[in-house]
């Protein structure tokens, strides 16, 4: 078998581009540990060391919501009409 690779001097898109990419339009669900909240959630109070909790993410990594049911941070994405994508 021959596979022709063909190598492209410009990206496809830029970096400001693709900072844009699915913006207002998807999110993610993040498992996160209460340790963690601070860094995504500065005004959260603090929690309880060691409790997992889900953060909504936009598709920028902007933090959205916050709670501690993985469920409701899907249906609040629905409820918003974001597009829920997979982060492998």
């Amino acid at each position: 078998m021959n596979f022709e690779i063909k190598n492209y001097h410009e990206p496809a898109l830029d970096v400001s581009e693709l900072a844009t990419l699915g913006l207002g339009q998807m999110a993610y669900v993040k498992p996160i540990e209460s340790d963690e909240v601070a860094r995504l959630f500065p005004q959260a109070p603090k929690l309880q060391p060691g409790m997992r909790l889900f953060a909504l993410l936009s598709a920028s990594g902007e933090p959205i919501l916050l709670t501690d049911n993985h469920d409701a941070a899907v249906a609040n994405a629905w409820a918003h009409d974001l597009t829920m994508v997979s982060l492998h």
